[in-house]
């Protein structure tokens, strides 16, 4: 067997991932057996391991399911531990999500406008023809505002005592305030309206008497007193600091201070009452 021999030295140097065994200089003079590894099992059925891949080529993975080339992704793949994108993400198609999704603030841009933040805060539409249908309830626990107004409460105060400027009432309370309104209208106009005339008999020198019921002042109306009358007698107007009255039972009657009056009622005396009588 012929052999070769080297003129300078042949040498095998150790290069990342590969030892050579042995790395000494080879000139041909005996047999020499080389071996080359590499620092994993390669083979076909082997689980490689690769700290980075760079290829200006189509790079084809799992018989062609996955292919990268030209920044691009194609086929399928899952993803089971954590996946980070520090740039832009854009999806053309449907993106379903299994669990939570935590965003800084969430952009709808389809037939309106949608904003949704982290504080919890959101915007719906940008225009102020937009419309927003909503099927169902709605669950407020805050406030409302209106064009910069603000309400805070459905009420059903149905006197309206509060004068509240933030709370707006209920049909049933409106209507019950508007009905009392209404009924203790008619009872003022009806007491105002009030006007009538009786004759009064001698009683003694001080007492007339009137088979007359004065008639009851609604609320807000000071009670039916001497000023709500006129008393004459014998046609002369009696002074109303000089007289008062008093219902008793079914009957009016005149009481005069005659010291200040000036004068003592007589049996013959006509005695003229106009006024308040219910009737």
């Amino acid at each position: 067997m012929a052999r070769i021999f080297f003129k300078e030295p042949l040498k095998f140097v150790d290069g990342t991932g590969v030892d050579v065994n042995p790395n000494t200089d080879l000139k041909g003079l005996e047999r020499t057996t080389v071996t080359f590894n590499i620092d994993q099992d390669v083979g076909t059925s082997s689980n490689v391991i690769f700290n980075q891949i760079t290829s200006s080529n189509t790079f084809i993975i799992d018989d062609s399911s996955l292919v990268l080339f030209d920044n691009q992704i194609t086929g399928s793949f899952t993803q089971t531990g954590t996946f980070i994108v520090s740039g832009d993400f854009t999806g053309s198609k449907n993106l379903t999500i299994l669990g939570k999704i935590t965003a800084e603030a969430i952009y709808s841009e389809l037939s309106e406008s949608i904003m949704i933040f982290d504080s919890g805060s959101s915007i719906f539409g940008d225009d102020i023809n937009d419309t927003h249908n909503i099927t169902g309830s709605v669950l407020i626990s805050g406030s409302l505002v209106f064009n910069n107004f603000t309400i805070d409460e459905i009420s059903t105060d149905n006197s309206l005592t509060d004068s509240s400027q933030t709370s707006l009432v209920t049909e049933r309370a409106a209507k019950t305030y508007l009905d009392n309104e209404v009924s203790d209208s008619v009872d003022k106009q009806t007491y105002l309206r009030k006007s009538f005339t009786h004759t009064g008999t001698f009683v003694n020198s001080s007492t007339a008497s009137f088979s007359a019921v004065t008639a009851s002042s609604p609320n807000g109306f000071t009670a039916t007193n001497e000023f709500d009358f006129m008393f004459f007698t014998n046609g002369l107007l009696m002074e109303y600091d000089a007289i008062e009255i008093e219902q008793s039972g079914s009957s009016l009657l005149l009481k005069v201070n005659n010291n200040s009056i000036g004068y003592d009622l007589r049996v013959d005396d006509e005695f003229i009452g106009f006024g308040k009588f219910n009737s």
